[in-house]
């Protein structure tokens, strides 16, 4: 429903107008006045904020042009009441309103029709299509954006005018503002013509399709990582974008939905999203030997359909759960796992995927995450609490916020010896269940209050310089950061960005360099005792692991992606399973200490940290890291390299062979024909057919 601000400025604009009207039939000028100005504020802080009661205003036929109707018709009503409706200036302001609304039509039309021919058939990004196509500058920001709601607000001029003429009883006023309302509408609209004519137009879809075509035949893509989804799954291709760059073949990456272009992370990868199934299938992929598959979804067929090259499903995480077994992974030439155990799955699961189409690959991602040396001497040792969110239904076994998260956290922070606490929820969480909000609220106050405590404690120390100067350099970093963020530029709209929007390499590796330089800061501007809450996006996941001695967690990727570091870590078994069903359920727990929703069993995880030497699970959590993640060496990248590079050459082999078989029926032409056609990818003529999405 949004946040309070948000509801309160929805009953004022609400309010305001029977407010309005009551002003109008006193009569009363300066209420009048007052009143309007509040449902103006007020209306236009809810569209600032993109607030969801606007759109529920819609649904209920208050939508905006209405409410500026109403806010006018009340006006006419004042002037009535208040005697002067046999005055010029009456048939003036209903004139005005008349002709406000009929400049609406053509305004709406060209913003519509504007924004449609800037609407490219694809959009890239790292591709080079500027000396190919002339793409022109999109109309300056202010013309198009919240352009609707703008227009409206020319009336303003009209309505400050005519209340001032009704309150000094001069028509003078009045009329001023009619001139400047009229005369600012018919400028916007001409302003908005020159870019529905001549060389302000955008080319249209076949020579934009055409130039693409011509990139691709100049690039020769060999390996592709296609994605289909919505907004909020973003982040299982971004995961995959690093993995990307690190190719030892030409990488390219194919988007179905603008939004995800929209809230992809920035890449040095050519990046093309192509909105249209129709438009992918005749594009032309023909040097693709292998495409990587993150989601089973629907439009993957757009491309599986193509059988000059492999596919392969590499999914966005690795974990017990059902979606990682879907029967959909036999339509992929093979499915990569990141270990023994992701091979394992599929044979218990039996739906129908052979061993033999199963590589083990590793996980590129979790490069980063540096393996345990024991804590450093002179600091004490730090526990991650990362639970995950509470889910979709209210599964007791979701999430530990729920049942454990206070009893985890009283039992770290009150720790003998003591240790550090960092607490870093996942980003939903308490945004589906109010008491798992509640419950989040109250272990961040427990570790907000035990942080005081600790500061207060004249047995931790603080270096102030040393802090002083990590802040500095903190300052320094991010004022750096702002610089080339800004230096990149917004572009226009998509058109533009599409044009302009090719990586600058220097500023994307110096950026890369700086996050790193500021993570490091980040963590020596505060004492290394300091207990934290860590919300948002930085520091990320990965960041508080290599800070972190050991962590305490929920069934999640979380955990399996833990076990890369070797560090000892807990589970909470929050649906009371029971230790040997609950590692019988959950491979990623086989080496975790396992903890009942009263945290009683902390004790042990704490005592590994301290001594690792008598650590009983040092070696299944050895054991569990190979069989998940496959080996250390060689290093995953590597593995994955080896994989792209064994089933190019399988793709290769194929093609030869099917051109080889199409020689020897040459004699036969309609045999050659039939295996010639059996190539898609390719645009056959610059007019002629193309493959429909329902031929498979």
């Amino acid at each position: 429903m949004g946040s309070a601000a948000e509801l309160a400025a929805a009953a004022l604009v609400m309010l305001g107008f029977p407010c309005l009207m009551l002003a109008a039939l006193i009569p009363s000028v300066y209420a009048f006045a007052a009143t309007a100005a509040v449902t103006y504020l007020a209306d236009h802080y809810l569209h600032r904020k993109g607030s969801y009661l606007i759109n529920r205003l819609s649904k209920v036929r208050a939508g905006l042009s209405i409410r500026f109707l109403i806010r006018q018709l009340l006006l006419i009503l004042l002037l009535a009441r208040m005697s002067l409706s046999g005055n010029l200036i009456f048939y003036g302001a209903i004139a005005c309103f008349i002709a406000f609304y009929g400049l609406q039509a053509p305004h709406g039309a060209l913003v519509t029709l504007i924004r449609n021919r800037r609407r490219m058939p694809v959009a890239t990004r790292n591709v080079d299509l500027k000396s190919r196509i002339r793409i022109p500058d999109a109309p300056r920001q202010g013309l198009l954006q919240r352009s609707a709601e703008k227009m409206l607000h020319l009336d303003l001029a009209a309505v400050i005018g005519l209340l001032v003429a009704a309150a000094v009883d001069s028509a003078v006023p009045g009329f001023v503002g009619i001139g400047i309302t009229i005369g600012l509408g018919c400028l916007y609209v001409l302003a908005l013509m020159p870019y529905v004519r001549g060389r302000k137009i955008p080319p249209n879809a076949d020579s934009v399709l055409a130039a693409v075509d011509d990139w691709l035949a100049a690039y020769k893509p060999e390996t592709v990582l296609y994605f289909s989804g919505s907004k909020d799954s973003a982040y299982q291709v971004n995961m995959w974008l690093e993995t990307m760059e690190q190719l030892d073949t030409r990488p390219l990456i194919v988007l179905r939905e603008r939004v995800i272009l929209t809230n992809l992370a920035p890449t040095t990868v050519p990046v093309i999203c192509v909105p249209g199934g129709v438009h992918l299938m005749n594009m032309d992929l023909s040097t693709v030997r292998v495409a990587l598959y993150a989601a089973n979804v629907g439009k993957n067929i757009h491309l599986l359909r193509v059988p000059t090259m492999k596919h392969v499903f590499i999914g966005h995480g690795d974990s017990d759960k059902l979606a990682s077994v879907n029967p959909f992974s036999k339509v992929y030439d093979e499915v990569w796992t990141a270990g023994r155990a992701g091979r394992d799955r599929y044979a218990i699961a039996d739906v129908g995927v052979r061993d033999d189409d199963i590589a083990e690959v590793g996980r590129p991602q979790l490069a980063p995450i540096r393996t345990w040396q024991g804590v450093p001497e002179g600091r004490i040792p730090t526990v991650l609490y990362a639970p995950t969110w509470e889910g979709w239904d209210d599964n007791p076994g979701n999430t530990s916020i729920l049942l454990a998260g206070e009893n985890i956290v009283r039992k770290l922070v009150k720790a003998d010896p003591p240790v550090r606490v960092l607490y870093k929820p996942h980003p939903f969480t308490g945004t589906r269940s109010a008491d798992a909000k509640a419950a989040h609220q109250r272990i961040t106050a427990l570790v907000e209050k035990a942080g005081a405590e600790r500061a207060a404690d004249a047995r931790f120390t603080v270096d102030a310089a040393a802090q002083a100067r990590a802040q500095a350099e903190l300052t320094r970093i991010e004022a750096r950061l702002a610089e080339l963020s800004g230096s990149a530029g917004d572009k226009g709209d998509e058109a533009e960005a599409t044009r302009d929007g090719v990586v600058d390499v220097a500023r994307h590796e110096e950026i890369a360099r700086l996050r790193a330089e500021w993570d490091d800061a980040y963590w020596r501007s505060f004492p290394s005792h300091e207990h934290r809450v860590i919300t948002g996006a930085e520091p990320r996941l990965y960041d508080c692991f290599n800070v972190s001695d050991a962590m305490v967690s929920d069934i999640s990727s979380v955990v399996s992606d833990f076990i890369a570091s070797g560090k000892p870590y807990a589970v909470t078994d929050s649906g009371e399973l029971g230790v040997e069903e609950f590692k019988r359920q959950n491979t990623a727990v086989r080496a975790a200490v396992i903890l009942s929703n009263g945290a009683a069993e902390l004790g042990g995880l704490l005592d590994a940290v301290r001594d690792p030497s008598a650590d009983p699970l040092a070696g299944e959590r050895g054991e569990l890291k190979r069989y998940l993640l496959g080996p250390d060496e060689p290093k995953s990248i590597d593995q994955f390299n080896t994989a792209v590079a064994d089933l190019a050459r399988k793709a290769e082999i194929r093609n030869a062979g099917q051109e080889s078989r199409a020689a020897g029926v040459a004699a036969d032409p309609a045999e050659a024909a039939e295996l010639t056609t059996a190539l898609p990818g390719q645009r056959t003529s610059t007019t002629g057919d193309t493959d429909g999405v329902t031929a498979v």
